[in-house]
């Protein structure tokens, strides 16, 4: 067996898990400007949400690609700030 890490940045990372940690990090109001759907804006909650999105391609992918973006400026700080690193 290889041991080949998947080329798919959101392998075995479910919808839910994407949008929960896009709400703790930015919260609704930001994620309605950021993604403009009312199931953000309009009562938003994970559930909504989630029905909306799976039933709706485009904005499932600009979900994605937040979550993306957010992912890329966090290991940028990592990198430079030396967060998560652990000394030996």
């Amino acid at each position: 067996m290889t041991d080949q890490k998947p080329k798919d940045p959101l392998h075995g990372i479910t919808l839910e898990m994407i949008l929960t940690h896009l709400v703790e990090q930015y919260g609704w109001d930001i994620m309605g400007k950021a993604v403009k759907i009312k199931c953000f804006t309009n009562d938003p909650s994970i559930k909504s949400s989630l029905q909306f999105l799976r039933r709706t391609p485009w904005a499932r992918s600009k979900v994605e690609a937040l979550y993306l973006r957010y992912k890329r400026e966090n290991a940028k700080k990592q990198k430079y700030t030396g967060e998560g690193v652990t000394e030996v």
